[in-house]
C-alpha cells in the first residue's frame, strides 16, 4: 500500500507554524525589555534585510517594474495591516502570556476562512466550517483561565 503524497503547500504550512510559534516565544522575551514600538521596527527592519537578501539572491527585483497597479495597492495595504496587527501582537504579549495571547491571535485563521467566503468567493464544505469553529471554541479555551 502507497501513502498519498502530500500537497506541495503542506511542507511549507508546516513550516510556517513553527516559525510563527518561535517568533511569539522570541517576541516575548524581547518586548519585556523594548518598548512595543520599538520591538515592532526592530522586528520589521530585520524582516526587510532577509527579504531584501532574498530578492537581491533570486533577481527578483527584475519584475518590480512590471508590478500592476491592483498587485502595488494590495501588497500596500497587506503591508499596512501586517504593521497594524504586529504592533497589537507586541503589546499584547506585553501585557498577557504567550501561551493566551497566541490562540487569540490564530483567531486570524478563523477570520481569514469568513474573509475568503465572503469577500473572495472561496467554498468551504460543512466539514471545513466545522474545523473553523473548533479552531474558535479551540483559541478561547486555550486563552481562557
Amino acid at each position: 500500500m502507497t501513502l498519498p503524497t502530500p500537497p506541495a503547500w503542506l511542507f511549507w504550512a508546516l513550516l510556517s507554524a513553527v516559525f510563527a510559534a518561535s517568533t511569539a516565544l522570541f517576541a516575548k522575551l524581547g518586548v519585556a525589555q523594548v518598548p512595543v514600538q520599538l520591538a515592532t521596527l526592530l522586528r520589521t527592519l530585520v524582516v526587510v534585510a532577509f527579504a531584501g537578501g532574498l530578492v537581491a539572491a533570486t533577481g527578483e527585483w527584475r519584475a518590480l517594474p512590471g508590478l500592476p497597479a491592483s498587485a502595488w495597492g494590495a501588497l500596500i495595504l497587506s503591508g499596512l495591516a501586517t504593521g497594524a496587527s504586529w504592533l497589537c501582537w507586541f503589546r499584547a504579549l506585553s501585557l498577557g502570556e504567550a501561551a493566551r495571547v497566541a490562540p487569540i491571535d490564530k483567531l486570524s485563521v478563523v477570520l481569514v476562512a469568513v474573509f475568503g467566503a465572503t469577500f473572495l468567493g472561496e467554498r468551504l464544505t460543512a466539514i471545513n466550517w466545522a474545523g473553523v469553529a473548533l479552531i474558535a471554541g479551540g483559541a478561547v479555551l486555550v486563552a481562557v483561565r
